[in-house]
């Protein structure tokens, strides 16, 4: 990578990180919130709707607005705005009803990330498919140490310590934009004005897939660390008996979470090289239908088989990213990539908002455990709408010969 490149990926993987690192701190306080603020389970994951939905909705107007104005004032704004938001959600914690409207304002501003970053690599980097995967590394590095670092500060001061390190972290975000000054290629800016119209029919399709995808994302990370603390008590009687020590059920779960996103991480930095040399509609196939039998597996898993299906689920799921990133790149005008990737993670995350609801209605009718039924489903559905976008593809392709 020339300089340029490099500056591009080094900010948008920090952004990459931190947009995921604000939509993981609450899923891992979710339990320790149920004693602070007097509530049941069900009630408290239910105060994250908004910050899940703004995180995904917002998308979209953002992306308009990076194509519009560009890009460096708003990855400003990101930074800032969700480190004011982190602050708030720190002072007001007790307070459910401005808590969750301070969660709001970080999937708000976290949503920025998304359209803006993914908008520069696909004009500003060369080969996309690999800095998508080095890019989406990043993020799941975020998913992975968002839960370990929560787990950490809950344990030593508290659920609200947790949220002043969410806030410090989004400040340090300013002070690398003063480092690394983030510059928007003039180059590859004018060849993204050039007149290459994607194929609209096959976006579309992505996006269902995309969509449904987004559920599953959003279901399965929020619920992950609750499950496990749940469901791994086997997990935390070892260790304890190890170590000599009484340890916190939630700082377990906490960072056997992070591990199993470490193995998601892993997937994401497969997921690019195989984008890169293989067929991307191809591999996106393989990824999402190995994630079917692991969904499944984990209505029944615990312990330790837990943690290694979950981490095979993870490496497959988080592993398709940098692969369906490099599609949307594909697949859209090269003009409107900022705009594409924002309607992108509108249902990603917007429409994948919807998994809360989801969660909320499984858990209080049938229980926890019920949840990776619907995830596996929806997985099948994936792959049903992937095979659509394949036959779709293959049949432009032939009539354009």
């Amino acid at each position: 990578m020339n300089p340029a490149e490099r500056r591009i990926l080094v900010v948008t993987s920090f952004g990459h990180f931190m947009s995921h690192y604000n939509m993981l701190v609450f899923p891992a306080i979710v339990l320790p919130l149920v004693g602070v603020l007097k509530l049941d389970m069900p009630q408290v994951l239910g105060l994250s709707f908004w910050q899940y939905l703004l995180f995904g909705l917002m998308a979209l107007p953002w992306g308009l607005a990076g194509d519009r104005f560009g890009a460096k004032g708003l990855t400003l704004v990101m930074f800032l705005g969700s480190g004011l938001s982190g602050l708030a959600a720190a002072i007001f914690m007790e307070s459910p009803r401005t808590l969750s409207l301070a969660l709001a304002g970080t999937g708000l501003f976290s949503a920025i990330y998304h359209p803006i970053g993914l908008g520069l690599i696909s004009k500003g980097v060369r080969r996309i498919s690999v800095a998508m995967g080095y890019n989406a590394v990043f993020g799941g590095l975020g998913l992975a140490v968002a839960p370990l670092v929560t787990g950490v500060a809950v344990w030593v001061s508290g659920p609200k310590a947790s949220l002043f390190v969410l806030a410090g972290m989004n400040f340090l975000g300013l002070v690398l934009l003063v480092l690394v000054p983030l510059e928007e290629s003039p180059v590859r800016q004018q060849e993204a004005s050039d007149g290459d119209n994607g194929m609209l029919g096959a976006f579309l399709i992505l996006l269902v897939a995309v969509m449904l995808g987004g559920i599953a994302f959003t279901g399965a990370t929020l619920i992950l660390p609750t499950y496990l603390e749940l469901r791994g008590q086997g997990i935390l009687e070892a260790l304890a008996s190890l170590s000599g020590k009484s340890l916190s059920g939630n700082l377990v779960a906490t960072s056997v979470t992070t591990v199993i996103y470490a193995v998601g991480m892993l997937g994401q930095y497969v997921g690019g090289h195989a984008g890169d040399r293989y067929e991307c509609k191809y591999s996106y196939l393989v990824f999402h239908a190995a994630c079917i039998p692991f969904a499944f597996l984990m209505v029944f898993a615990q312990d330790f088989f837990l943690m290694v299906v979950a981490g095979l689920y993870f490496f497959f799921l988080l592993g398709m990213q940098a692969i369906e990133n490099t599609l949307v790149a594909r697949l859209s005008p090269k003009r409107w990539h900022h705009s594409a990737y924002g309607l992108k993670f509108v249902f990603t995350f917007g429409v994948g908002a919807l998994g809360v609801k989801m969660i909320q209605g499984i858990d209080s009718l049938w229980g926890i455990q019920t949840v990776f039924y619907a995830l596996g489903t929806i997985s099948v559905l994936i792959v049903i709408s992937i095979l659509f976008l394949i036959r779709w593809t293959n049949r432009f392709v032939c009539a354009r010969q």
